[in-house]
Parts: C-alpha cells; structure tokens; sequence
C-alpha cells in the first residue's frame, strides 16, 4: 500500500547559516559597536544577547531577514515569552527551534484527514503522521489538502512509497 510520511524538521544546515551570518552582521553594523550584541547557536535553541530590550528587537530583524533568505521559514522558531535579564544590563532572548510534530498539531491533521472523506488513513507514529492509501492519486490529494489546510505550519511530505 503506497504511504508517505508528514513531518515538521527544520533544516539545521541553513539555520546554522543564518545565525553565523547574523552572528557576522551584528559584528560589523555601526549601530552595534561597541555593545554586546550577539547571537550564537546552543544545541536546538537561539541565544540573542544585547543591552536593551530595543537592542534584542535589532538583532531578531537581522536575524529573521536572514533565515528568511536562506528559506528557513520563521515558524520554525519559538519565541520565549520572557527576556532573561542577566548581569547589569543585559538582556537575552532565547528561541527554540521546533522538531517533529507535536501531539496536538498531529492529532489535527488526522482528525483533518478523516473529516476531508478522502479514502486515506493516517496514524500517528512519534512525532511523524504516517498517511496510507490504496493509491497514489489518494495521496497526492492528500497532501494537496493538508497543504491547503496547514498553510502556517511548514510541513514536509517524505518517505512517499508506492
């Protein structure tokens, strides 16, 4: 039965990318010299630094400008509620890069597909929806579908088997 498999990964190749090139903008900037503003990559999270809250919306301009130019969409980023006040007057915001499907947003794209009548069935496997059919016209409106329904979340179709 040909299958495929939705999932939600970031591409960490670009995002390390876009945070070394931001790392390098900020360096460089006038605005910036002088203070300590930086942004470095902690294993899945951002760490943006500076000395003001107006400093830190600065650096996630840079920073989103350039994730976006390297087609890393943002909502892939978690954004902390809070700003972490460290030592004196530093600040620092803390995003969390977000991996595999989380139970909720899952349970939407099966109750989605079930709903949508197309003659599919999807399961929950971890953080991967699994989408089988009997074939693959059946999936191929099925991701069309999933697509139109979950425009905000950059979902991923892999594994399509026949």
């Amino acid at each position: 039965m040909p299958s495929f498999d939705t999932v939600l990964e970031p591409d960490h190749v670009k995002i390390r990318n876009s945070v070394d090139n931001s790392a390098k903008e900020i360096g460089t900037r006038f605005d910036f010299k002088g203070t300590g503003a930086k942004v470095e990559l902690k294993d899945k999270e951002i760490h943006a630094t500076g000395d003001s809250e107006f400093q830190l919306e600065q650096i996630e301009a840079v920073l989103y400008g350039k994730l976006t130019k390297q087609d890393v969409s943002i909502s892939f980023l978690d954004k902390a509620e809070k700003i972490d006040k460290l030592g004196g007057d530093k600040v620092r915001q803390v995003y969390k890069i977000k991996e595999g499907i989380p139970a909720d947003l899952a349970k939407k794209i099966v109750a989605s597909l079930k709903d949508s009548k197309l003659k599919v069935q999807a399961s929950v496997q971890g953080d991967v929806v699994r989408v089988t059919g009997k074939n693959r016209d059946d999936l191929q409106t099925a991701i069309a579908h999933l697509r139109k329904s979950f425009s905000d979340n950059p979902l991923e179709y892999k594994n399509f088997r026949d």
